[in-house]
């Protein structure tokens, strides 16, 4: 019981502490402006940019804009991870593939994937496919690299006792590089949900006619700059409430993973001293 709350107070104290941080950025961007150390036509006001962000919702004109970005950033997000698990798993374990492939892969990794936006439109027009297409080139690469080294990273002894048990093929995948490569896995997808922003809301910005991405190109031409920060703001929120949802699916999955020193560490400091 001692270690449950004394892991809840910890992180009670965790929240305030950001929550405090978050206040103080906060009040420093108002006096900042407010004194006219920097310029609010640059920098915008907080009440003004809360207001605006109220605006939207109140009047729902953002619904629209936004259920579009989050439905190309989760077709992203999806499409991406299960195609990069899919190459990864594959060329892990197909040496000869990936010796083969290796070169073409960094060359399309170094590539800036930005560049390929205009492109996507040409292709696939204005809609939501060519920004799903530019997130998936974001996603792809981070979960495929991380899902690769998982597999590389699978003990030599753990393979010989499966094979020496009888394990088939199909029972290695599932019980040894699955497992290995899913802790992987989840450390790549905190990162993919922001780049499947990126894509989706960078492709927005280059062409389209909805989505966030689109109000801030809109706020920006009219050089309403507590508008475009309310965008930001917006999705930012979301990013995180995306983020959280994965954490949430990380838990789940990975209840089997040991626990780590930092943990170990809390429990432990939170046991009660015995008496020598």
């Amino acid at each position: 019981m001692r270690s449950a709350s004394g892991t809840e107070s910890a992180g009670l104290r965790l929240l305030a502490a950001r929550l405090l941080l978050l206040g103080g950025l906060i009040v420093a961007w108002h006096v900042l402006t407010a004194t006219g150390v920097l310029p609010r036509f640059f920098f915008g006001t907080p009440s003004l940019v809360f207001e605006r962000g109220a605006a939207w919702f109140a009047g729902g004109k953002i619904y629209r804009h936004l259920a579009i970005t989050l439905v190309e950033t989760a077709l992203a997000f999806g499409s991406g991870t299960l195609l990069g698990l899919g190459v990864g798993l594959w060329l892990g374990l197909a040496p000869a593939a990936s010796t083969l492939l290796e070169p073409y892969i960094k060359a399309l990794n170094a590539m800036p994937r930005v560049i390929l936006a205009p492109i996507f439109a040409v292709w696939f027009g204005l809609g939501i496919l060519s920004k799903v297409a530019l997130g998936v080139t974001l996603v792809f690469f981070i979960v495929f690299f991380n899902v690769y080294q998982g597999v590389k990273e699978v003990s030599p002894v753990v393979l010989a006792n499966a094979r020496m048990l009888g394990a088939s093929r199909r029972q290695l995948l599932r019980h040894v590089y699955l497992p290995s490569a899913t802790s992987w896995v989840f450390s790549s997808l905190h990162t993919s949900v922001g780049m499947a922003f990126v894509g989706a809301v960078v492709g927005e910005y280059l062409g389209s006619a909805a989505g966030v991405g689109y109000l801030i190109l809109q706020a920006e031409g009219a050089f309403d700059v507590n508008a475009v920060f309310a965008g930001i703001l917006v999705l930012t929120a979301f990013a995180l409430l995306l983020d959280f949802a994965v954490t949430l699916a990380e838990r789940r999955l990975l209840r089997w993973r040991p626990a780590g020193p930092a943990t170990v560490a809390r429990e432990a400091a939170s046991l009660p001293a015995r008496d020598s």
